[in-house]
């Protein structure tokens, strides 16, 4: 690929992969978060809100001393831009003249403050731009990014922040044969929630990336010392390695806190309290962010719980990790069992390449006790 063609790599900072605009100093005239919004830019002639014209982008206020304006994202995708586009669209008499682009690699979740003392590599040198422009800049540093920083000279309004670039995993949190236990899809269920007075914590288990606040699971603001939670059932009985708690459009919102606790209630009663086991002790979460612990692992667990301290919103939550052996069959079982006849016979010439004959004898006789030997390969019996 031609290095002017970088438009066609991915956009790493966009909103729809996970970017997250986590701080500006300033954001007077028109909201940060509009920086990385994966549509067009638009406009609207005379729509003035309290403090001026609706903008969709960042704009700040007249700057009346010296210095600059600035907003730091979080890369949806970590990885190595190649290219960057500072788009000014609509921004006629209130674009920057000037602007610059840095990037950081952080570990883990920093705060705003924490990120300013992190070290930050110049991605486009100070440079013009013009107004109403995709200004567009090529980049030639190799290394790897979590985060970047747009700086504007002195002030004004951006449109569209685009990095594009390779995405580049982590591979410490690529868990060999991780499944989602808890997800909605794979037969996951919420059990119990302290409240769901804005919204399902049903949603924590749904399908795909949320796309507004409302999609995810809120609660209403506690006034006492209690905390509150949310029991899922996973799929089937395993081990969970990897937790992910995304926090995405919860900006005043998001808890202060979280911890997972899990039990295997095959052997102990979940309405005891002794019997949860720790998976991730109380941890701090940010708003806005797509959070992922790596964990111990350890005892299969059938329900794990998720507490937040003291209260507020989650998009989604995600358990990572693999069923047992015996789960995994039970699963097997449970859909050859429930299938139509002719489905289940379907199945049973296809995937376990048995005659008709053989395949309508096995239908016939359902339900299965045992998966069939011919089907240990893909339902894993």
């Amino acid at each position: 690929m031609n290095r002017s063609d970088f438009t066609a790599l991915p956009d790493l900072a966009v909103r729809s992969l996970g970017g997250s605009v986590v701080a500006a100093n300033d954001e007077l005239f028109a909201e940060r978060e509009n920086l990385v919004k994966p549509e067009a830019p638009s406009y609207q002639t005379y729509t003035f809100g309290h403090k001026g014209q609706v903008y969709d982008g960042w704009e700040t206020r007249r700057r009346r001393e010296p210095g600059h304006d600035w907003a730091i994202v979080r890369l949806g995708l970590p990885g190595v831009v190649r290219g960057v586009v500072v788009d000014t669209a609509f921004f006629k008499g209130n674009y920057p003249p000037e602007v610059s682009v840095e990037g950081a690699s952080v570990e883990g979740y920093p705060t705003p403050d924490e990120l300013q003392e992190a070290a930050w590599t110049p991605l486009v040198p100070r440079s013009g731009v013009k107004g109403d422009a995709p200004n567009r800049f090529e980049v030639d540093v190799p290394w790897r990014f979590t985060h970047v920083r747009l700086c504007m000279y002195p002030d004004g309004g951006v449109a569209r922040l685009r990095a594009h670039g390779e995405g580049v995993p982590d591979p410490r949190f690529l868990v060999a044969g991780a499944l989602d236990l808890a997800a909605l899809e794979h037969g996951g269920e919420v059990t119990g929630c302290s409240n769901m007075f804005y919204s399902s914590p049903r949603n924590l288990i749904s399908p795909g990336l949320a796309r507004v606040m409302g999609e995810g699971w809120e609660t209403a603001r506690r006034r006492d010392q209690g905390n509150d939670w949310v029991e899922f059932r996973l799929a089937g009985a395993g081990v969970v390695r990897l937790a992910e708690l995304d926090t995405s459009y919860f900006l005043g919102n998001a808890p202060g806190w979280a911890s997972l606790r899990a039990v295997d209630a095959r052997a102990a009663d979940p309405a005891d309290p002794a019997a949860w086991a720790e998976l991730l002790p109380r941890t701090r979460l940010l708003p806005d962010t797509r959070h992922r612990f790596r964990l111990a692992g350890g005892a299969e667990a059938t329900h794990v719980r998720l507490e937040v301290f003291p209260d507020g919103g989650m998009a989604r939550v995600r358990l990572h990790g693999e069923l047992a052996p015996a789960a995994r069959t039970e699963l097997a079982l449970r859909f050859l069992n429930l299938l139509p006849e002719a489905h289940a016979r379907r199945v049973l010439v296809a995937d376990g390449g048995l005659e008709e004959a053989e395949a309508a004898r096995l239908a016939g006789s359902r339900p299965l006790t045992a998966v069939p030997q011919a089907l240990a390969g893909p339902f894993g019996g």
